[in-house]
């Protein structure tokens, strides 16, 4: 996988179009000015988590005794659902009802833009090539700069595209991680099949 590909991959988990009205909602109460702050401090606490899952995965993994292959599955099966979730949305969305009041953490940073998926994939991506994290995490920064971008145009993209466009692509964008949730899944596998020697 190149750096290019892992960034594209990273970007479709954050989902930051699908984000977008749940982000609209959780900010408006506050004073514009405010808004920005309170956005970058969230997106800044979710690049922290997502990279202490980069670097600090492996050792978990280790730890828990787990092997490459199992977490290439495992991997794809949460991507898997979280595709699903994105095409077909469920009415109280894809993480449940938010608290109100300023959020802090939970739910902007963990679970919207840092959620057990992209840490999944990160850690993926650490197991199947520990000797090239300065690519994975290039590509996170890539994926949580473009993120981030949307994320602040946030106001101008509804009133532009409207609700429709953002739903039709975010379920374009689900599309995209179920195809590749389905080949990480084959991969897994494949990979586990051969190293068992039943191919």
């Amino acid at each position: 996988m190149t750096t290019l590909s892992a960034a594209l991959l990273l970007f479709l988990i954050l989902d930051p179009l699908g984000n977008i009205p749940v982000f609209l909602g959780l900010l408006k109460p506050l004073a514009p000015e405010r808004r920005r702050r309170v956005l970058a401090r969230e997106l800044l606490i979710a690049l922290g988590v997502l990279f202490v899952f980069l670097w600090g995965g492996k050792y978990v993994l280790d730890l828990m005794h787990l092997r490459q292959e199992s977490v290439s599955i495992a991997g794809g099966i949460v991507l898997f659902l979280i595709g699903l979730k994105m095409i077909f949305p469920s009415p109280e969305g894809m993480f449940g009802e938010v608290p109100g009041g300023e959020p802090f953490i939970v739910p902007m940073a963990i679970p919207l833009v840092a959620g057990p998926s992209g840490m999944a994939a990160v850690m993926l991506l650490a197991a199947q090539e520990p000797g090239r994290m300065a690519d994975w995490s290039l590509a996170l920064v890539l994926a949580w700069l473009a993120t981030a971008a949307l994320l602040f145009s946030a106001t101008t993209l509804y009133k532009v595209l409207g609700m429709r466009v953002l739903i039709a692509v975010e379920r374009l964008m689900g599309m995209l991680l179920v195809a590749i949730s389905v080949q990480m899944l084959l991969d897994g596998v494949a990979s586990y099949l051969a190293g068992a020697g039943v191919v």
